[in-house]
């Protein structure tokens, strides 16, 4: 095998597919990257058995071959190269060199044949979404799931295909997000992806060009197709909850605030939260007014927060955290909430539409 392509494009293939290189694994071989030069094309795969990714570029290739290389130490020594040709050549079995300027590297390698196979899926349905809408939907959502492996199915985010929405939801049985989005599906499907699957696609998708994502999906995986990259994902298996039946359907009081003014204040509340049990702020909904305060050991605070109000007057306890994480990812200047009692869930809507809905669960005041 012997190939020649540029630096910068093969660190930033490299850069791409070792998204799906973990440490954390006892076999060797996945802490590597496959090499495949063929028909002057460089194709570079890396797996953890849950997630691969694959990445075509442009190359001259002299002699084809394959190899896999470790990540961690070709990944640094193609970052620290110089912006010329690199020239990679297996000299003999189980060993490269990397030539580039006056730079030369001898590194040892394993064979390709022990490299799992990511094999191809069998073609259920296949989706196209904007990618901007694609990983504005994952930033509003994934948040939101659980991360102990042991909870099941909630570590992931349900995408859910209705007749005319795209829907994603996550929740971690403290708090849930759901977005939606209008888009004209043939068919009704429901899959479950792990919301860090979902991350690591959505930082490939900000290094594309393509306006679409394509996604493929059989029974138990799916296919993300982007600009020379394929990344190869297996779907969470199980029920998700109904998360519907969740949903408040009613509720005793409305306020309507500036998104900025509450992020901004429970922020600041947070400070002392953070020391206290929870990291509780309280919320205090009297009329056109809503006060929040937080105190721990070391001071407290009080902010005021001019609101308009519908119904009856309120106080209720969150984790400072469950409410910024939410007021974050929301884009909005001004959102609504809504409240029943101090024990009952808060949901975040926006003022107009149903764009999305955010439920987060109170913290039990002391005293109620």
């Amino acid at each position: 095998m012997k190939f020649t392509c540029n630096q910068q494009i093969l660190s930033k293939a490299i850069n791409t597919v070792s998204k799906a290189v973990t440490n954390r694994t006892t076999i060797p071989i996945l802490k590597g990257i496959l090499l495949k030069a063929k028909d002057n094309k460089l194709v570079l795969t890396a797996s953890d058995l849950d997630l691969s990714i694959e990445k075509i570029i442009d190359t001259h290739v002299s002699e084809e071959g394959e190899i896999v290389v470790l990540s961690k130490l070709f990944g640094e020594i193609i970052r620290k190269l110089p912006n010329e040709d690199i020239t990679i050549e297996l000299k003999e079995e189980n060993n490269i060199t990397i030539e580039c300027s006056t730079s030369q590297f001898n590194i040892v390698c394993f064979p390709a044949d022990e490299f799992p196979n990511i094999g191809e899926i069998e073609e259920q349905s296949k989706l196209l979404i904007n990618r901007d809408i694609f990983k504005e939907m994952i930033r509003k959502t994934s948040f939101a799931a659980s991360v102990d492996e042991s909870k099941g199915v909630i570590v992931g985010v349900l995408i859910e295909l209705e007749e005319n929405y795209l829907n994603m939801v996550a929740l971690d049985g403290f708090r849930m997000a759901v977005v939606k989005e209008e888009m004209k599906n043939s068919e009704e499907k429901k899959i479950i992806i792990a919301s860090k699957i979902l991350s690591e696609i959505s930082k490939i998708i900000s290094e594309v060009e393509d306006e679409d994502v394509g996604i493929i999906l059989d029974y138990k995986k799916a296919v993300v197709i982007l600009e020379g990259t394929r990344v190869v994902l297996r779907l969470l298996e199980g029920e998700f909850i109904k998360y519907k039946d969740i949903v408040p359907k009613e509720c005793q009081t409305t306020v309507t605030i500036n998104r900025g003014d509450l992020l901004e204040s429970v922020e600041r509340a947070s400070l002392f939260a953070k020391e206290g049990k929870n990291n509780l702020v309280k919320l205090s909904i009297d009329g056109n007014n809503m006060t929040i305060t937080s105190r721990s050991e070391e001071g407290n605070v009080k902010e005021d927060v001019i609101i308009s109000t519908e119904g009856e007057g309120l106080d209720i306890g969150f984790n400072s955290k469950y409410l910024i994480d939410v007021l974050k990812v929301i884009d909005d200047e001004n959102i609504r909430l809504e409240l029943n009692t101090s024990v009952s869930p808060c949901l975040v809507k926006p003022i107009e539409g149903n764009q999305f809905v955010y439920l987060i669960l109170p913290v039990r005041l002391s005293g109620n």
